[in-house]
């Protein structure tokens, strides 16, 4: 399959070329050629498939054409080495829990993914050390580091907003070493996604380096991630075929590639009546929803840091997909924003009635739901990350002292090792230049 530009001013690219360079020429977005349904048998039966055989299936209408069947099944399989379960909160809301890798967030399944992918084009044409650039306002950084962790011919720079992560995210990408480098930029995080996209339109620069994105940006990164939208479904198809409900999905969003992720699926077929996309403070996303005109802005600092985007580079995507057309996006996606406070307050009201534990993201998505689920639908937000990676926050808000897993608390015993760098592109390119 052929990969195209969202400005439509580059070549056409194959798969390789999308994932290596991750952006087009013309700073546009890759997107395939085609998104191709997939057949009516593959959803009769769906419920009865595990959650790697789904996704092989899901992968193979992205990638199928391009990668022989017995490579791709072991990048899923290899990939897919922990589950995402649906856990019923209340009635006709459920939580799909992205928490279960080894980092406890969703971008666990798309890291790994890409990681497996690049790898295996390294492989199959010799290429010398590829160098990924990732920015990160969370969950990306670490997701990205532990997916390509001694991954042979990639080095990983991971760009992050100095002050702006929790303790424990941070300690996730900053004390792995080896073929890590954690980058502490003097900014936000618009701040680190420029430098990012700066540094791949710096033509001396990628003349030195061979340089990718493992941010949503990249095609290995966000389609992936369509996977757990069908795995969702299977576990919820006998339900929904009891009440004879339709399927709504709510997802916090940021950079907006977990959505999109999902947007794809349904182009696919999956069968999702309509989407909310949950927003924090920051909601650029909502004002065109209710305006019909996007205006990126600065982002604001909040709660729920993960998604704190000022520019959410996906929006291309979503946009190019529907011609436009504001008509089209508002009918399949609404949206909703929340402050900090009403956060707050979701999660102690989530607690109290249910037993559930929130975390800051997930909690936009539930109340997004609550506020917005018709008669007749059964809805499903994201929980996006473990409430652990937010301990402080969490307990404070709960008044409870939640239980670190194992796997995090041993990210915190290691110690710290970061570069600090200024915003400027300057600084940041200096630096990859004596690399």
């Amino acid at each position: 399959m052929k990969y195209y530009s969202t400005n439509r001013q580059a070549p056409v690219a194959t798969l390789e070329k999308a994932v290596v360079k991750g952006l087009a020429e013309d700073k546009g977005l890759y997107m395939p050629e085609h998104i191709r349904p997939l057949p009516p048998s593959f959803f009769e039966h769906i419920e009865e498939m595990a959650f790697q055989e789904i996704a092989y299936h899901v992968a193979d209408a992205f990638f199928g054409e391009d990668i022989p069947a017995d490579d791709l099944r072991s990048i899923v399989y290899d990939t897919l080495v922990f589950d995402c379960p649906v856990a019923e909160v209340e009635k006709d809301i459920f939580a799909l829990e992205l928490f279960h890798g080894p980092t406890l967030a969703f971008k666990d399944v798309g890291a790994r993914f890409m990681a497996r992918l690049l790898q295996y084009f390294i492989r199959k044409e010799g290429k010398n050390r590829i160098n990924v650039l990732v920015a990160t306002s969370g969950d990306t950084g670490s997701a990205v580091a532990n997916g390509f962790l001694g991954v042979e011919g990639i080095h990983v720079y991971v760009l992050y907003p100095k002050g702006k992560v929790s303790r424990i995210q941070e300690s996730q990408f900053t004390t792995l070493g080896h073929n890590i480098t954690a980058i502490e930029v003097d900014g936000v995080f618009d701040d680190c996604q420029a430098l990012v996209k700066n540094s791949f339109m710096d033509e001396e620069l990628n003349r030195h380096l061979v340089l990718t994105s493992a941010n949503s940006i990249n095609v290995a990164r966000f389609l992936p991630q369509a996977f757990y939208y069908f795995h969702a479904y299977a576990q919820l198809k006998r339900h929904l075929h009891e009440t004879g409900n339709r399927l709504v999905v709510c997802v916090p969003s940021g950079n907006f590639g977990n959505i999109t992720a999902g947007i794809f699926g349904r182009e696919m077929g999956l069968p999702v009546h309509r989407f909310i996309a949950a927003n924090n403070a920051n909601d650029i996303f909502y004002q065109y929803l209710q305006t019909g005109v996007y205006a990126p802005k600065p982002s604001l600092q909040t709660l729920a840091n993960a998604m704190d985007v000022g520019a959410p580079s996906n929006f291309a995507r979503i946009y190019d997909l529907y011609g436009g057309s504001h008509e089209r996006i508002a009918d399949l996606v609404s949206g909703a924003t929340y402050s900090d406070e009403q956060i707050r307050q979701t999660m102690r009201a989530c607690h109290e009635a249910t037993g559930y534990v929130l975390d800051p993201h997930g909690a936009c998505g539930y109340q997004a739901l609550k506020e917005g689920l018709k008669v007749g639908e059964t809805g499903v937000f994201l929980e996006t990350a473990h409430p652990a990676k937010f301990k402080e926050k969490v307990d404070e808000i709960l008044a409870t002292d939640i239980e670190i897993p194992a796997r995090l608390a041993a990210f915190m015993q290691g110690e710290k090792q970061t570069v600090p760098l200024s915003s400027q592109f300057e600084d940041f390119k200096a630096y990859l230049m004596k690399q």
